[in-house]
């Protein structure tokens, strides 16, 4: 037996006991006739204590010689600790050694692992399993896993059925590039990491399950952000026999019970948004309502009084800042240099202030009388002590750049509080959008998703109208859900093929399987799927996923401590029957040349 406790075990209750704890050397304070050692565990420090009065020479010596991350075990008894630690559990208690046992050595770690490290990201990726020691990131993996066993009490006690869906599928068209995986027993052909378990969802729907669900692993060839990974998890779910009012109630209440569960929040209302309304009033589809700056569109009241930057534009659209009139002109130079970066690539900002006595001033003064700007603080909601912000150009454009700016003063402001909840759907999204490049439509969501019943008769005349039954559940600015109620007829689903440009032979063979399923009885279905990544790190209080990670790729999609993606060798590449041009150095070789 290893230890009769852990490390976060003992207490004053303990006194006098007899004990075996083992772990890790956390700290070593030598003073010669005492030495001291933080003994930690994935449960605790509990306090060493080794006493030339009370220890042989030969303990001593060993207890002299531990260095930080030293695995040791020991025996000894809990003892009153003169200098009492209030900050811990343990912190009443010591333990009085009287025997030590080193299991593993250990070099010198290459950073402190403490709660506040020296260690930079890259270096403690590339040591993740030392990093994983400590509290923040240890203490994140815990709490990923408590959020998933809410998840799993929640769906089970609502009749769900958790089913595993196969990693090695096939190969299709969902948006983003699939990973692929040789076949090394059929020459020539790939399999296909799943972006989703979308399609055998929808068959287990047919297949009769009714109630589906799986946290399950998702890979996509995309470029990475603090929020995305290549490989992520989803907790995706199907319900057969339900409309899109059934779905949104079940979910709300897997919502409602994670924030009460794991963060003790009661979630009044999920107000409900359409798609149209998030793009004109927050410019995107995903908006943070726990603060307002909400747009307003200001042709009629900008445009034709002389201001060409404005006179020419598709679009004036505005915010009011709240108390940001007593931004330097400083601040607001910075804010305009922000919304010049590349990442956003707007022209610029057009501002006025409202001061506290009533008055405004802006930067636009030679062409807008102070009884103009009034109507803008009218139509922006403004009050005296704040901010007016406005935008120019093209339309979809500019409310991007608009909203962009208006996360970043949220940030900037206090206003995006990680203690508070917002939810919100997000409702009757376009169904297909249009790709100037292609010059095709393309599914907003997926092809599997079903065009809302009332908008059937505009599939035939008016495509770009058509609105989707789907649905996104956004929670305090980031979308941590989305799905659609699902097309469930060979008919519709052949249509819906033809409008996003497949030739009838190439929907036979993407998903001529699905096609086949349709033909015996398939119910009408919907589902949806969280990002469970997205959705632990929102209620731990935090937007990026990485941490909440074990072993997360960096943003060049590497794993530094393993070394991959790496090349294969010789003999590997025949067995799979592939030949690789490594095109990087065959240029410089023939450059050499």
């Amino acid at each position: 037996m290893y230890r009769s406790h852990t490390c976060g075990e003992l207490n004053a209750a303990s006194i006098g006991q007899e004990v075996k704890l083992s772990g890790w050397v956390q700290k070593i304070r030598d003073k010669g006739f005492m030495v001291w050692v933080d003994l930690r565990d994935r449960y605790g420090i509990t306090q060493l204590i080794f006493d030339e009065e009370r220890s042989s020479k030969e303990l001593m010596e060993k207890a002299q010689k531990l260095g930080r991350e030293f695995v040791i075990q020991v025996s000894g008894k809990v003892i009153e600790r003169e200098s009492k630690n209030t900050n811990i559990p343990t912190g009443e208690i010591e333990v009085l050694v009287d025997e030590v046992n080193i299991l593993n050595t250990s070099l010198t770690p290459p950073f402190t692992i403490e709660n506040e490290t020296d260690g930079g990201e890259d270096l403690r990726m590339k040591y993740r399993y030392l990093d994983i020691r400590r509290n923040p990131v240890k203490n994140k993996l815990k709490f990923r896993h408590k959020v998933g066993m809410e998840v799993r009490n929640y769906l089970s006690n609502q009749d769900f059925v958790e089913v595993e869906t196969p990693y090695l599928i096939k190969s299709t068209p969902e948006g983003a590039r699939d990973f692929v995986v040789p076949s090394r027993m059929n020459e020539g052909q790939f399999y296909a990491l799943p972006q989703s378990p979308q399609t055998f969802k929808q068959l287990l729907m047919v297949g009769g399950m009714d109630k589906y669900f799986q946290i399950v692993k998702c890979f996509r060839d995309e470029d990475l952000r603090a929020d995305r990974q290549p490989e992520f998890t989803q907790i995706d779910c199907e319900m057969a026999f339900v409309e899109q009012e059934d779905i949104l109630n079940i979910f709300e209440g897997l919502t409602r019970h994670l924030l009460k569960e794991i963060n003790g929040v009661d979630v009044a209302e999920f107000p409900r948004m359409t798609y149209s309304e998030a793009m004109k009033k927050y410019g995107n589809d995903k908006p943070d309502i726990r603060f307002g700056m909400e747009f307003a569109e200001l042709n009629d009241l900008a445009k034709n009084k002389g201001f060409n930057v404005f006179d020419q534009q598709e679009l004036v659209v505005g915010i009011a800042v709240p108390g940001a009139a007593s931004f330097t002109r400083k601040e607001i130079d910075k804010l305009i240099s922000w919304v010049k970066r590349p990442q956003v690539g707007a022209n610029g900002l057009v501002w006025a202030k409202y001061n506290e006595d009533g008055t405004l001033k802006s930067s636009v003064d030679k062409f807008y009388s102070e009884e103009d700007l009034k109507t803008w603080a009218e139509a922006t909601s403004a009050k005296p002590g704040d901010l007016i912000l406005l935008m120019a150009g093209d339309a979809n454009k500019t409310r991007t750049q608009l909203s962009a700016l208006r996360m970043h003063l949220g940030n900037e402001l206090g206003l995006r509080k990680a203690d508070e909840f917002a939810p919100l759907w997000v409702v009757d999204f376009p169904l297909l959008e249009w790709d100037e490049e292609t010059n095709r439509f393309h599914a907003m969501h997926h092809p599997f998703t079903s065009p809302k019943k009332e908008d059937f008769a505009l599939l035939e005349t008016k495509l770009g109208e058509v609105r989707a039954n789907a649905y996104d559940l956004v929670l305090n600015g980031n979308e941590i859900g989305g799905g659609s109620i699902r097309i469930h007829d060979k008919e519709t689903q052949e249509k819906m093929f033809d409008y996003l440009g497949f030739t009838p032979e190439e929907a036979k063979a993407q998903f001529g399987f699905l096609m086949d399923a349709f033909q015996y009885g398939a119910p009408p279905h919907g589902g949806i799927a969280f990002g469970f990544d997205r959705l632990v790190a929102i209620l731990g209080g935090q937007e990026s996923i990485r941490d909440f990670i074990a072993f997360p790729k960096n943003n060049n999609g590497r794993d530094v401590m393993i070394d991959a993606p790496a090349k294969l060798d010789e003999a590997q590449l025949k067995e799979l029957h592939l030949q690789v041009n490594y095109l990087e150095e065959t240029s410089k070789n023939s450059q050499g040349k």
